[in-house]
């Protein structure tokens, strides 16, 4: 660093060793030699001069001496004091580094050492209050963070009117965070947060607490609890403000959150963290269970959520140790009763735990990423088996493969997909790709890209689960698919529900006028079946017809000569569930 010229005497006094830790040395010793000078200047005069005898020169000297001694001693006594500011400032600064410790320092002089004073106790006390702030608050919303509301439950239950010690914690989660976060940009999440948070602090009682815990997730702790039921209806208010639509930058955006709850004596400071991580448990069971749910966090929540880290931790390597299998089910031609297409299922074979249920370990893969790997396996058996059943003469099946969120978002998905179906042999119209209506709305312009580059290669699309979504006509014009699929839910209520039929209605028409096949998922009784029948739905799938079934035990089925429909659907039934 290029230094100051003002502090050149500065530096050359800082080179002698014995001046260079004090800045009060250095103007004693000036002030020393600048007031002995005079003095060592007479003696010489006295001393080689002639002119006075020796004794008066002696008293001349005498009397000098003790004069400059004086006022030399006044001089560094007053310079002491009179360096006690950038003493007391430097003292200030290491205590306040070292230490933590805030200044007391003067600030009623205007001088240029009463402003030193005055400017580095009011600097070090605004730089305490930023850290204090940075430390403890959240720069987007304002809010409290984690540390902070720890910090104030414990300094409210040390108030002698608390005499109780149980303490309620809520943690409010926005669902879809990320495909919101996506679709919105910094810009507009962040102002949808702090809306958000303006929301929660209307809503909450005044003796309440809330705090951001960062990302989609914020918190409010309750001291004061008359009763459960006052937990439960907080809950679904805060679920009911959040559902509102919120106006940003001229748009109206619809969101759905999850709360979990959890409710201790708190006995130290330990047990709140405790408690927050037990609403955080609440809160992914909440999310399991649909959208605008909360749940009270249990021990035997506690207990699942343990069984999913052990399933979770034996989930990786699974498909290393060859524990993963490929299940079909059929969908059979509702019009002629022929088995058109099958479904390939992804199973674990677990060597402890037996069979896993996909709906236990397909949420686990999806959410740690793992569902990448398995899917694309999924998808190269299914098309290496499809080729063999070719191969050995069985009539010429459609094979269909779900695509998950995440196998989807994949940049390089179209040419994964082109390479196994180089490497299997398959011809690209045998394979059908489904895709979620749900996951296709995250980024429209980038999923009709996707989905024209599939199509281009061939292959057949079909839009899953339909009906359960956003199910826009404008949307479904945009997407380049061949079929939709009703979804079991509405299936299985046509007969008991006027809503879920008029739907299933709805779907069809609408597939029709579409120019698009329609398939039914969930069939499982043959009035069901009859329903679809009459209202002209090409295909179908289910228990009905027969559970997913290893690949030799629906080559056993093929094989058979070609019988009527209801035949065909009890000799499927016999086959051993899965």
């Amino acid at each position: 660093m290029q230094s100051n010229p003002r502090l050149f005497f500065y530096s050359y006094l800082s080179r002698f060793r014995v001046l260079r830790k004090s800045y009060t040395t250095k103007i004693m010793v000036v002030a020393f030699l600048g007031t002995h000078i005079p003095l060592l200047s007479l003696l010489f005069s006295f001393v080689t001069s002639t002119a006075y005898s020796w004794e008066t020169a002696m008293g001349v000297l005498g009397v000098a001496l003790i004069a400059t001694l004086g006022g030399t001693a006044a001089t560094l006594y007053a310079l002491h004091h009179l360096l006690a500011p950038v003493r007391l400032t430097s003292i200030a600064l290491r205590n306040y580094l070292r230490f933590q410790k805030l200044p007391e320092l003067p600030t009623q002089f205007a001088d240029e050492a009463g402003t030193l004073m005055a400017d580095t106790s009011q600097t070090l006390h605004q730089l305490n209050e930023l850290i204090h702030y940075i430390s403890n608050y959240d720069n987007l919303t304002g809010l409290p963070n984690r540390k902070l509301l720890c910090d104030r439950i414990c300094q409210t239950l040390l108030r002698p009117e608390h005499n109780q010690r149980m303490v309620a914690v809520l943690v409010v989660s926005i669902n879809d965070y990320t495909g919101i976060s996506q679709a919105l940009g910094q810009e507009a999440l962040g102002l949808l947060l702090r809306t958000v948070a303006q929301r929660l602090t209307n809503n909450i009682g005044s003796s309440d607490l809330l705090a951001y815990l960062g990302k989609d997730e914020f918190a409010i702790a309750r001291i004061d609890i008359p009763s459960l039921e006052s937990l439960v209806k907080l809950s679904q208010l805060l679920l009911s403000t959040l559902a509102k639509p919120f106006l940003l930058a001229g748009r109206s955006l619809h969101i759905t959150a999850s709360i979990g709850l959890s409710l201790m004596s708190i006995e130290d400071s330990q047990q709140i963290d405790q408690l927050l991580q037990q609403a955080q448990m609440a809160l992914t069971q909440a999310k399991q269970q649909g959208v605008s749910q909360y749940q009270f966090y249990s021990p035997e929540l506690n207990a699942q959520l343990q069984e999913r880290l052990a399933l979770e931790n034996d989930l990786y390597g699974a498909l290393e140790r060859n524990e993963m299998i490929v299940y079909y089910q059929p969908l059979v031609d509702l019009r002629t009763g022929q088995v058109t297409a099958v479904e390939a299922l992804v199973r674990w074979q677990h060597p402890i735990r037996g069979m896993v249920s996909p709906a236990q370990f397909i949420p686990i893969a999806e959410a740690n990423g793992l569902i990448v790997a398995i899917g694309e396996w999924v998808l190269q058996q299914a098309c290496i088996q499809c080729r063999l059943w070719q191969r050995a003469g069985l009539p010429p099946l459609r094979m269909s493969v779900n695509l998950s969120a995440r196998q989807f978002e994949q940049p390089n998905l179209v040419n994964i997909v082109s390479q196994i179906l180089q490497k299997s042999g398959l011809d690209p119209a045998y394979l059908e790709l489904e895709v979620t209506e749900s996951f296709l709305m995250d980024d429209i312009e980038r999923s009709v890209s996707t989905l024209k580059r599939l199509r281009d290669l061939g292959v057949v699309l079909a839009l899953d689960d339909f009906g359960t979504g956003y199910s826009s006509l404008n949307y479904l014009k945009c997407f380049p698919v061949d079929m939709l699929k009703i979804d079991r839910s509405f299936v299985q209520d046509t007969l008991s529900h006027p809503d879920s039929a008029a739907i299933t209605d709805a779907i069809i028409a609408l597939a029709k006028s579409l120019r698009l096949s329609i398939t039914a998922e969930g069939i499982e009784t043959q009035a069901q079946l009859d329903y679809l029948q009459t209202r002209g739905c090409h295909e179908g799938q289910g228990f009905y017809f027969s559970r997913p079934v290893p690949p030799e035990a629906l080559v056993e089925l093929l094989l058979r000569p070609s019988q009527p429909l209801e035949a065909y659907a009890r000799r499927l039934q016999c086959t051993v569930p899965v």
